[in-house]
């Protein structure tokens, strides 16, 4: 999926057709910053074997190629990183508009490239595959919080969303079996990142804190991606971590995100975005005292947080940047960032916390000292005769319970 923009120091991701900027192609890429110089597109077409990742020799019919400047727009949130997302874009020509794959490359001379993207959504498809897909930006570290993950991808099936899409680094092999279990059932896709086989990956988002390449592990290069990939494939995208569940709160029914954001669209009709509070839920403070109804013996031996346990969440105190997350209409965003949208073709819309939030259960950084500092939520308690059975089937389903 990554590869190297040759003669340059820059990566590219991934290509995709823009049919709202008449036919562009959109190359996300990944560019050092202060070493920007000119690049070219390689656009070419070859009639046979067009799902190969490359045109070139021994892979069919030799390509026909057209060789032309690049635009490059460096998204603006790069968190003074040295490597930024941004999107690399080529000029559809009428000699050029039946292109398969493209390269980019540093040399104005290349007439062939040993490194091409295949060109994805060359149509629009509709009807779409699924009503609300969400994007989980990446793991890394041998991330093994295999719980949490199960009983949130459990919870989201309960509000309706049919498919996940996950960036994978590393991931411990607790949480590769539940990537295996829901791969398997059809709900989740797992796209490789080995992002850290081409650049030294930050593991946070302040540069003087948490040095590196790139912020993140690539978290807005990997969102951006998943907007363009399911772009015809999803009416919504849910924008999001691995350890966060978006929720609504102004009905005591098991919430449908589809009907829920249908009912929002409806009120907001030219929105595209719509952002929600993040709210974290700190690992630290535990609803232990709870008579046995959450701490199932069985469920100790699985590694990870069990979210019907944290129920206290942290409100901001005013001096802190409040974060937010997003559901999106992604044929009406262009570029994104991690709490808001960058680039929309329509107005974002900041959600009342009181009707729905995101609980982000999850190591706080700041100390929690008293209890008494926090607001309890027992929202997730209200699916408790659904959810532990539900819980118990898919833990011994993928195998993390026998």
């Amino acid at each position: 999926m990554i590869k190297r923009i040759s003669n340059s120091s820059h990566l590219m991701v991934s290509a995709f057709k823009d049919h709202r900027r008449a036919g562009v192609i959109r190359v996300i890429s990944i560019v050092k910053r202060d070493e920007l110089q000119k690049l070219y597109c390689l656009l070419c077409h070859t009639k046979t074997n067009t799902s190969a990742t490359s045109p070139g020799p021994g892979h069919g019919a030799a390509p026909q190629c057209e060789l032309s400047e690049a635009k490059v727009e460096i998204h603006t949130d790069h968190y003074h990183f040295p490597y930024g997302t941004s999107d690399i874009f080529c000029n559809s020509t009428p000699s050029s508009m039946e292109a398969t794959h493209v390269a980019i490359t540093a040399d104005p001379n290349t007439v062939q490239s040993s490194e091409y993207l295949l060109i994805k959504n060359k149509k629009i498809a509709e009807p779409f595959q699924y009503d609300f897909t969400v994007c989980i930006s990446n793991l890394f570290g041998d991330y093994n919080n295999a719980l949490q993950f199960l009983q949130t991808m459990e919870v989201y099936k309960l509000m309706g969303i049919q498919r996940v899409v996950i960036y994978n680094t590393s991931s411990g092999p607790d949480v590769e079996k539940v990537l295996k279990y829901y791969k398997k059932e059809g709900m989740l896709e797992v796209v490789p990142w080995p992002i850290d086989k081409f650049l030294n990956p930050s593991r946070g988002w302040q540069p003087d804190k948490d040095p590196g390449d790139l912020h993140y592990y690539g978290q807005t290069t990997t969102l951006n991606e998943c907007i363009y990939r399911y772009m015809y494939q999803s009416r919504y995208l849910l924008l999001n971590d691995i350890d966060e569940i978006i929720m609504p709160y102004n009905t005591r029914k098991i919430p449908n995100l589809v009907d829920f954001v249908d009912d929002l669209q409806k009120k907001y009709p030219k929105a595209g975005v719509f952002r929600f509070e993040n709210r974290v839920y700190p690992r630290t403070v535990c609803q232990c005292d709870d008579g046995g109804r959450f701490r199932l013996l069985e469920w100790e031996s699985v590694p990870g947080a069990n979210i019907l346990q944290h129920i206290y969440n942290q409100p901001y105190n005013g001096k802190e940047y409040k974060e937010y997350k997003m559901i999106i209409d992604p044929r009406r965003v262009e570029q994104t960032s991690v709490h808001q949208a960058l680039e929309t073709f329509g107005a974002q819309i900041l959600v009342p916390f009181d009707i729905c939030h995101v609980i982000h259960i999850t190591f706080r950084k700041k100390h929690v000292r008293y209890q008494k500092e926090l607001y309890e939520d027992r929202k997730l308690w209200e699916f408790e005769t659904n959810l532990i059975p539900i819980f118990n089937h898919a833990l011994h389903k993928s195998g993390l319970l026998k």
